[in-house]
């Protein structure tokens, strides 16, 4: 399946979709090739039901801040760009309010399908 982008925009915005006990929450997500784990904000975990606070794992996030210890929680699933990830432990972290976005989308959801990115014209796939 292929999907548009904006080229002239800064970022790639993917939609998105994170389910968990309380349903599924529809997120916009910043594809990022550089991430290597997702990244979602805290308020949309826990509006799918997910308590990221209560999570006894904590990893080390490097920002642009500093570093940070941060919960890392298993997602029910995240759906995107026509794939769907069930069980994918994911960063509860907040980014900055210009980014414009509900998190990263970063390489653990990429691993093991191929991922082309068209510049020139704009679209992307992922199979």
């Amino acid at each position: 399946m292929i999907w548009n982008f904006d080229r002239d925009r800064g970022l790639i915005i993917v939609p998105a979709e994170v389910s968990g006990p309380r349903g599924a929450v529809a997120v916009r997500l910043v594809l990022d090739t550089g991430a290597a784990a997702t990244v979602i904000s805290p308020y949309h975990l826990m509006f799918a039901g997910h308590h990221p606070e209560h999570s006894p794992e904590r990893i080390e996030l490097t920002t642009a801040s500093g570093v940070e210890f941060v919960p890392r929680i298993a997602v029910q699933a995240l759906s995107a760009l026509g794939q769907r990830r069930q069980n994918l432990a994911v960063v509860s972290h907040t980014l900055p309010p210009s980014t414009a976005a509900d998190g990263v989308l970063g390489l653990d959801f990429f691993r093991d399908h191929r991922l082309i990115v068209d510049f020139r014209e704009g679209v992307l796939s992922l199979d």
